[in-house]
């Protein structure tokens, strides 16, 4: 009864549904709405739940989103899986830019507070935050017809947006060393992919594996910088892709501290994160 159970939950799971469309009719787009609706209502709860700044508590909250975003990747591998028969699908192997939240939310719950920590968190509120910001608000390319993988990449990258708005608004400290600890911790994440990449294009050649969209085997489809990929040599492909997601993050970070320092200290006007906030 418990093997016919779980077959058939795989099986609903895998099941079909009309591949929702962002912002169209109702009708047409009513899993985006509903997405969009919780991940706000989401995003402000736990800004409140975070704003007393008890560091435990932001620990707690963090290792807890990074619980369930393991979770899911788990589920969804197990998904995917299943509907190709059990034959392992190595291009959604967990470890895209998007996967990256799951390790590191989780790290940084588990790690002692102190440097190490900080940047984790400063990835999440930067990177992080851009990453699931930019699923959410414009998710044509993860929508698929599978109930399951719609159902997760709203949770996924949701619990991404709702994570970084939280540290973003309570938690982080807007320094330049804010910018070099969470580049830092980007471009460590970026030599694992190019590591794993070779690894796969050495000893593996199944199907298609593309972390970060940087191996050089498969290319890249990300907006500009496929014209970067397919105009310039790899390294200055892989120069560029650095400083543009690096810059993006910067983005976040700015918007993150025009939004606090005017709460906080109105009338003192606008410095860059680039100078060290008072």
């Amino acid at each position: 009864m418990g093997i016919n159970l779980q077959s058939n939950i795989l099986d609903w799971l895998s099941g079909d549904m009309p591949t929702p469309i962002p912002y169209q009719s109702f009708e047409k787009s009513w899993f985006h709405y509903l997405a969009l609706f919780i991940v706000v209502m989401a995003a402000i709860i736990a800004v409140r739940y975070l704003k007393r700044g008890n560091p435990r508590r932001t620990q707690m909250f963090v290792l807890g989103a990074g619980l369930l975003l393991l979770g899911f990747e788990i589920y969804k591998q197990i998904i995917m899986n299943y509907a190709a028969g059990w034959d392992y699908q190595w291009y959604i192997f967990p470890f895209q830019f998007c996967s990256t939240p799951i390790y590191i939310a989780t790290l940084a719950g588990l790690a002692k507070p102190g440097k190490f920590q900080t940047a984790l968190y400063e990835f999440l509120a930067s990177f992080g935050l851009f990453a699931g910001l930019a699923v959410m608000l414009y998710p044509n390319d993860v929508f698929v017809g599978t109930i399951g993988i719609n159902v997760q990449t709203m949770v996924h990258h949701g619990t991404m947006m709702v994570m970084g708005i939280a540290l973003l608004l309570t938690t982080i400290k807007f320094e330049l060393k804010t910018i070099i600890r969470s580049v830092g911790v980007f471009l460590t994440l970026m030599l694992i992919a190019m590591v794993l990449n070779l690894s796969y294009n050495e000893w593996i050649h199944d199907g298609t594996f593309n972390m970060f969209f940087i191996n050089d085997v498969y290319g890249n489809h990300i907006p500009l910088l496929s014209i970067v990929y397919e105009k310039a040599p790899y390294l200055v492909f892989l120069f560029t892709y650095a400083i543009g997601f690096s810059l993006v993050a910067v983005l976040m970070l700015e918007i993150g501290y025009l939004l606090t320092r005017k709460k906080t200290h109105p009338g003192n006007g606008h410095k860059s994160i680039f100078s060290k906030a008072s």
